[in-house]
């Protein structure tokens, strides 16, 4: 006979958005049962965030090594990929401990090793025990997806879960897709001594605002980095030592070639063997079909992160978790809100961005106003050498920031002040006051605020209110 538990929730999935989900309530002394299949802190600790940052880290090493002449530096830059493996290993070592098993035991969490399934609307099933929660819910994440190509499955190819395992560095690496994934590890696998060739169905940052992509791909193709855009890939085949794509171009076939193959055209939500069926949850290709606070069709079962379908971004997994916390132990209505999701793509230089693009913002405003001020023009980016970027400010006409654009060195730190701007419906005036200290990169920010106001410094109402205050002494 099977054990029963019932706690108050049951969390599916001890990836980022599980994880806090079971801490936060287990915080609040709410009795709650976390079940994992896999590893502890899933993609983001073990395969994605944690893994592909160190690589990135190391990369960058070694580009501002062999790059330090402007500043009077040469050096001589050797790179032992062995010990780059060693590095990224022990980067995700450092932070397990902080998802394991002992710490959420400590905490007051159950945790229970192995698959859940879903008996009934009311009832998981794992191991030899059933969980009878009044709340369930399902964070089990996402996995790599492999598109249609012909003689793809014929060769061996690397994923996000596997490319970290690599002890020694591609001669020629051959990545399919341009998104933030693929260009992140094309710079990284770059820099640290590959060719690398990326091949992109549509265009690069599709989804990014082309006038701050451009700095970033103009850097890489200044690292010699090959991106074929609208590239389509006949077929897939292995020759001697060698991956060849087949592409198809206006003069016939074209062959690329290298001597290893990295997968990232996309992700699938990890649906399968839950019994969402006998659960009653309604789900679609693109994951879990749920409502703006994150419940689904069974009234019991939220779900969130990337199974919910949505953005697939470790902070929107924790953004997520809140939002489940409130509603599910506080019982205060919810509703999400995708504009508050900041995104950061960590090439080199960074990509940046909060709330809304100019193109969203165009199609939602009758009218708004961009600004902008480049890193040429900041003192602490003269200092470094390292002007590449600007900032771009999408606002109101009256001043309301509607989103913001950050592309340059460090732009993924800056962009909180502005996410946080976006979140409090904050004017831009308010940008204006802060006191910024000297000299820092985010002073980029307050510059691009303040030429919000510089057509009014020429009004003839401003200069008359001003000739009149003089009168006075």
């Amino acid at each position: 006979m099977a054990d029963i538990l019932t706690p108050d929730i049951c969390v599916i999935g001890a990836g980022s958005g599980g994880l806090s989900v079971a801490a936060a309530a287990a915080a609040f002394g709410v009795p709650v049962v976390l079940i994992e299949k896999g590893a502890m802190g899933g993609d983001c600790l073990n395969f994605g965030c944690v893994p592909s940052k160190a690589l990135i880290a190391a990369a960058r090493r070694a580009h501002s090594a062999r790059n330090a002449a402007s500043l009077g530096v040469d050096a001589h830059v050797t790179v032992d990929f062995a010990r780059v493996h060693d590095h990224v290993r022990g980067v995700i070592a450092a932070i397990a401990p902080n998802d394991s098993v002992e710490r959420f035991t400590g905490l007051g969490v159950h945790v229970i090793k192995g698959a859940a399934r879903f008996k009934d609307k009311n009832t998981v099933t794992v191991n030899d025990i059933e969980v009878k929660a009044r709340r369930f819910v399902i964070a089990t994440g996402s996995s790599p997806s492999a598109p249609p190509i012909p003689g793809l499955d014929t060769v061996p190819y690397l994923t996000n879960e596997t490319v970290f395992d690599l002890k020694q560095c591609p001669d020629e690496l051959v990545i399919i897709g341009a998104g933030p994934i693929g260009l992140e590890l094309a710079q990284a696998f770059c820099r640290l001594g590959a060719r690398v060739t990326v091949l992109e169905a549509a265009t690069a940052f599709a989804k990014e605002d082309p006038e701050c992509t451009a700095i970033v791909l103009d850097q890489l193709a200044r690292e010699k980095i090959a991106i074929r855009e609208n590239a389509k890939i006949v077929r897939i085949e292995k020759g001697p030592g060698r991956i060849r794509a087949i592409l198809a171009t206006a003069g016939g076939e074209e062959m690329i070639g290298g001597s290893h193959l990295l997968v990232a055209a996309g992700r699938r939500a990890n649906v399968e063997g839950l019994g969402l069926d006998e659960a009653g949850v309604k789900y679609e290709r693109r994951g879990i079909v749920v409502d703006k606070g994150l419940r689904t069709a069974n009234r019991r079962v939220y779900a969130i992160g990337d199974v919910a379908g949505g953005l697939q971004f470790t902070h929107a997994a924790n953004y997520h978790a809140g939002l489940v916390i409130k509603n599910a132990v506080f019982r205060l209505p919810v509703s999400v809100n995708d504009d508050l999701v900041p995104r950061v793509t960590f090439t080199d230089p960074e990509l940046a961005h909060a709330g809304l693009t100019e193109a969203q913002a165009r199609e939602r405003h009758k009218k708004i106003s961009v600004l902008r001020w480049p890193f040429h023009e900041n003192d602490r980016a003269q200092t470094e050498r390292d002007t590449h970027g600007h900032i771009k400010i999408v606002a109101t006409p009256r001043g309301r920031i509607l989103g913001a654009t950050i592309v340059g060195t460090e732009a993924g730190e800056m962009i909180t002040t502005w996410a946080l701007a976006i979140a409090q419906g904050m004017n831009i005036r308010s940008m204006t006051g802060v006191v910024v200290p000297y000299p820092v990169r985010a002073e980029v920010g307050k510059r691009a605020a303040i030429s919000f106001f510089a057509r009014s410094l020429t009004s003839p109402l401003l200069r008359s209110i001003i000739a009149m205050l003089r009168r006075f002494g």
